[in-house]
């Protein structure tokens, strides 16, 4: 589906605030709050917005977070996957490109419970090595 520049101006002031009213977002964009309304709508019902999240604050997100760069033995995908998925620090996880073949998002509490959850991906069966980047200050953050 092709989008327009109002749609795209649109989607930017979602993504700012997801939660903006309609009134809001109609007089940022000079629309009358109808067409704001029916633009969204169309958008959804298209599949362009999936979905609204939450942020939550920076005082109640975990207090490290890390990525783990895994490179894994052939054919060990599932494996490794199902071993991820056990354990409650990995948020995320995506294939990749090149030198590595995974790369899995952690979020810890403590130092030590992110040594852990490290430790727990490097002994996973499958895994041939890993190497954790730990995140130190957000500069940008343009996730929703």
């Amino acid at each position: 589906m092709q989008i327009d520049h109002t749609d795209r101006d649109l989607l930017a002031l979602l993504r700012e605030d997801a939660r903006a009213p309609v009134a809001d977002l109609a007089r940022r964009l000079g629309l009358a709050r109808t067409t704001v309304q029916a633009r969204i709508e169309r958008l959804e019902t298209r599949g362009i917005i999936t979905g609204y999240t939450l942020r939550v604050s920076d005082n109640m997100k975990p207090a490290l977070r890390a990525t783990v760069l895994v490179s894994i033995e052939p054919r060990s995908g599932p494996t490794v996957l199902g071993r991820l998925k056990t354990l409650p620090g990995v948020e995320m996880v995506h294939t990749t490109s090149g030198r590595f073949d995974l790369l899995v998002q952690v979020t810890a509490t403590t130092t030590a419970e992110l040594d852990d959850t490290l430790d727990r991906i490097g002994e996973a069966r499958g895994v041939k090595s890993s190497e954790s980047l730990i995140h130190l200050a957000t500069k940008i953050d343009r996730a929703p």
